[in-house]
């Protein structure tokens, strides 16, 4: 029978750690499921499992060979700059595993950075950008502490805190959409619950009989039962939780910290950009302003997609988190399920100076190039819903960037014969002229299907319409698109003007009859210079243009505007001159000079120099006496209580008389005792002290020094000045031996404690120094007799 029960408890510890690692694997793997949204699917696994894995083997070899902390914390960051590369970033290592120092840089680097560039960065983040540092690093920490806990303690629950913990910070590192939260936290709880009741059926910690001194067919019988009845509580709290969470679930969005994190953008900071097109017509008519090299024949370069309307100006809109307009960060997968023709386009900024910044299609990343490229990444935020992006620190000359988009295919009117607009959320015009809504239905009365509707308004424009940029030569045209000039287009007997004014009126028209229309702002080169290598994009390659959205084929674009050489044949148009008669005017009368004040003297400059230094060093001075005087009122009372204690301690070692000196040096030990937790009782004898310091800090020495010390006092004769050197040495060595034995807090608090000066230790040292000294006093007046003996009478010490 003895085999048997050995190989049963020794197959004990390798059963419970096969338990405890499944059950750590599970828990972390349940709270690294919610980084699922994070990264638009399971790219993140790869990083988070392999940090687990290793993690949890770190953990298992550190206990079977009990190393401790310092060796597992070595360990831990060993494993994460050797395997960092391969599993978080595999596009820094040499072939896709081994580290280089591009990869170990990024790994040190990232400890600190890769939380906030995740964070900064709007979801879905890719792996490619780096963001897989973070499901790894927590895992890999995670793993190693939780793991170690389960594995050494036993009492296992205290390895569920970290599991906890990264189950909490998963969640506010990810995003308001949750995944799978009912799985996740059900398959959390259960695995934590059935892994704590394994655990105590395995080994019952607190039953009054053990399992082994049961009969082994009745301990079989009792874990059974056990489990089927903890089996049937965890499986009808999973059927309740399942059950309940249609009716129990939130209604409102998870906040997260990148809600709160990601910096404020808010496209209305910036002037519409539609506001510059005539400033750029009339001012940058040759200027290159920017170059675009791998532009494809028929792609446009869009500069900004305006579509709400508030009477003075068309301006972009940013519908907010979750909207198809909404502005976000810019990464390297804005748009994934783009299609049509990816290419690659480079753009050198030239005379262009603005926030609004250029590109084409739609665009799944930007890579900024020279000394500004950090601060351009960092500061340009993009709409894949508009094609719109806006660097808040502006493009300047010198700028240069890569685009990586996609070009759509070309829609023509027959593919669009059957489709109907898109279901696309528009914001509200205001302002709108009242007239607007009678001419729509007038231009559309006989189109039939929506293209038709939608072509109908666009030829309506650029046919009846006439061209004019209102530039030197040409007939008057006013810029802007505000209500009143729209308003005045329309209603003339001659429509006169530009891009500008055609495309909003398009789009106001479209927008009356709820046709889901916005105006473009963007550059395209001439038909003779279309899919040229190179296209420097001037002020008179400007254009603006309306799109419309169908549903199945996205944003077509519609060019409203009718052509350069459409202009009016009516003369009058242009403004009539009407000459004053010329009058001679009288000469000015002479002006006397103009007495100019005295110049400063060039030293003023100095003097300003001197007193804004002066200003600095007292600034800092202030400063510096501030924090000083407030860390001196906080460590006052620390510094009163050691100083306190410093005055006692000098007065007992320079008492009057050697005797007192021996005395105050026994006081001096017992205040530390006590204040190290001994607990002294009033009227003891200095032996009986002894024995209580000995007995409740193990300080055994302190029996002899207080038979010594007894035999100084009340000996016949005064000790020396050498015997009290020797004495408080003594003591000094008892009590510095009190710190070595207690850790850093226990000595630190025994050192600010007051009971050795307001408890009781402190008036019984008094009444025994009175009574030492007239004992000692009656011992050595002339005429007593010396007993010799160095115990003092039992009158005296009771």
């Amino acid at each position: 029978m003895s085999a048997p029960a050995l190989s049963s408890v020794a197959a004990l510890p390798l059963r419970r750690w096969g338990l405890d690692v499944a059950a750590v694997i599970v828990l972390l793997v349940a709270s690294a499921i919610g980084f699922w949204p994070t990264f638009a699917g399971g790219s993140f696994l790869g990083a988070a499992i392999g940090g687990a894995l290793i993690g949890i083997a770190i953990a298992v070899v550190a206990a079977w060979r009990r190393w401790g902390i310092l060796i597992i914390a070595g360990l831990t960051v060993a494993a994460y700059f050797v395997f960092g590369g391969a599993l978080a970033l595999p596009h820094t290592a040499i072939g896709g595993f081994i580290p280089s120092l591009e990869t170990l840089q990024q790994l040190a680097v990232g400890v600190v950075t890769s939380w906030k560039q995740m964070l900064t960065t709007v979801a879905p983040v890719s792996g490619s950008d780096g963001h897989f540092l973070v499901p790894f690093l927590l895992l890999l920490v995670a793993s190693v502490v939780t793991a170690s806990l389960a594995l050494r303690l036993t009492q296992p629950a205290w390895a569920l805190l970290p599991a906890g913990a990264l189950l909490a910070a998963v969640i506010a590192l990810g995003t308001p959409e949750t995944a799978m939260p009912l799985v996740q936290g059900a398959v959390f709880a259960l695995a934590s619950i059935a892994w704590l009741a394994v655990r105590q059926i395995w080994a019952p910690q607190n039953a009054a009989v053990s399992v082994s001194e049961i009969d082994p067919s009745r301990a079989n019988h009792m874990r059974m039962r056990r489990l089927l009845a903890g089996g049937a509580v965890l499986a009808v709290a999973a059927g309740a939780g399942i059950a309940t969470s249609a009716f129990t679930a939130p209604t409102e969005v998870r906040h997260v910290l990148r809600d709160t994190i990601i910096p404020p953008f808010n496209v209305r900071d910036y002037p519409s950009a539609l506001q510059a097109f005539r400033g750029h017509v009339r001012d940058n008519k040759e200027a290159t302003l920017f170059t675009v090299r791998g532009l494809p024949e028929g792609a446009r370069v869009r500069i900004a997609a305006m579509d709400e309307f508030d009477g003075q100006v068309i301006n972009v809109v940013d519908g907010g988190p979750g909207t198809s307009s909404a502005f976000s960060p810019i990464r390297s997968n804005m748009s994934p399920n783009a299609e049509g023709l990816p290419v690659t386009l480079e753009f050198d900024i030239g005379d262009y100076s603005d926030v609004w910044v250029p590109q084409a299609g739609l665009v799944s990343e930007f890579r900024f190039a020279g000394g500004d490229a950090e601060a351009l990444r960092r500061g340009t935020y993009y709409s894949s819903g508009s094609s719109t992006a806006v660097a808040t620190t502006g493009l300047r000359k010198g700028d240069s960037y890569a685009v990586q988009t996609t070009i759509p295919a070309e829609v023509t009117d027959e593919q669009l014969a059957d489709a109907d607009f898109g279901a696309v959320r528009m914001p509200k015009n205001d302002n709108v002229p009242e007239e607007l809504s009678t001419l729509a239905g007038e231009i559309t009365a006989e189109a039939e299907t929506p293209v038709e509707q939608t072509q109908a308004i666009a030829d309506y424009l650029s046919e009846e319409g006439f061209f004019s940029h209102g530039l030197e030569g040409e007939v008057i045209s006013r810029a802007g698109h505000t209500s009143e000039r729209i308003s005045t287009l329309i209603g003339s007997d001659q429509m006169i003007g530009d891009d500008e004014q055609y495309a909003v009126a398009m789009t106001l028209l479209a927008g009356e009859l709820g046709i889901p229309a916005r105006v473009v702002m963007g550059f395209y080169p001439d038909e003779k210079d279309a899919g040229a290598a190179s296209f420097a994009a001037t002020g008179d390659a400007l254009h603006a243009w309306v799109e419309v959205n169908f549903d199945g084929f996205g944003w077509v674009p519609f060019d409203p505007t009718p052509p350069e050489d459409q202009v009016p044949n009516d003369q009058n148009t242009k403004p009539r001159a009407d000459p004053k008669p010329q009058v001679l005017q009288p000469p000015p009368p002479p002006q006397e000079p103009v007495d100019l004040p005295p110049t400063l003297p060039d030293d003023r400059e100095a003097e300003d120099e001197s007193l804004n230094i002066a200003a600095i060093i007292g600034a800092i001075l202030a400063i510096g006496g501030i924090s000083l005087a407030i860390i001196a009122l906080i460590a006052s009372p620390f510094i009163v209580i050691g100083a306190w204690k410093a005055s006692r301690r000098r007065a007992r070692r320079s008492a009057d008389h050697t005797a007192d000196r021996i005395a105050g040096g026994w006081d001096e030990l017992t205040d530390r005792a006590v204040d190290y937790g001994a607990r002294l009782t009033p009227g003891a004898t200095r032996g009986e002290e002894a024995v209580l310091v000995s007995d409740s800090l193990a300080v055994p020495t302190v029996t002899a020094l207080a038979d010594r010390a007894d035999a100084e006092v009340f000996g016949p004769h005064d000790p020396s000045q050498e015997d009290v050197d020797a004495f408080w040495k003594e003591v000094d060595e008892i009590v510095v031996g009190l710190g070595s034995e207690a850790g850093f807090w226990k000595r630190m608090k025994a050192r600010l404690s007051l009971r050795s000066l307001l408890g009781g230790s402190a008036i019984q040292s008094g009444f025994q120094g009175l009574k030492d000294a007239a004992t000692a006093r009656v011992r050595r007046e002339p005429g007593t007799i010396d007993t010799g003996t160095t115990e003092a009478p039992e009158s005296e010490t009771s």
